[in-house]
């Protein structure tokens, strides 16, 4: 089963893509979708929604999960991410996708086992956990693949409990 993570961002929305396999998980792909600054609001979000719709198309994922907002200090940003995160949601369910969401602190706790675990400790449990030669880059998209594993992760345990 193949499921996409989804970190949310104007500038830049992160994909990851992870397939389970009997053996563990494994990376399909993973990148970002970067949307030029000096573009009106209303063309980032297209651009986003345009590339999300894309990959869903591309790869066929059973399942996706997106990063909930954590209100930051600062309102705009946090306004401008909530656009991208509908966005995404919104890609998800026309492409008839299934959605988790999940909070930065259940992400942590289900990639490294901690909830307050710093990006560091993230991105080398991403690397771990998909047998990665290296940490993903950038960072986006690092978070992204740690939102696809909290999804895994989380549905084989509601599985396990017969939710």
């Amino acid at each position: 089963m193949i499921v996409i993570g989804i970190d949310p961002g104007t500038a830049r929305t992160g994909y990851g893509l992870v397939r389970e396999i009997d053996t563990g998980l494994t990376l399909v792909t993973y990148g970002v979708i970067e949307t030029p600054s000096d573009a009106p609001m209303p063309e980032r979000l297209q651009t986003i929604y345009r590339g999300l719709r894309a990959l869903l198309t591309l790869h066929g994922p059973a399942s996706g999960a997106v990063e909930k907002l954590f209100f930051a200090r600062n309102v705009t940003t946090a306004m401008t991410v909530g656009q991208a995160r509908g966005v995404a949601m919104l890609a998800l369910a026309d492409a008839g996708i299934a959605v988790g969401e999940y909070t930065p602190l259940e992400v942590k706790q289900a990639v490294a086992g901690y909830g307050r675990a710093d990006k560091i400790q993230m991105q080398t449990m991403v690397r771990t956990l998909l047998a990665l030669p290296e940490v993903p880059r950038p960072d986006d998209a690092a978070d992204a693949l740690a939102v696809a594993i909290c999804h895994l992760h989380s549905a084989k345990m509601k599985a396990l409990i017969g939710e």
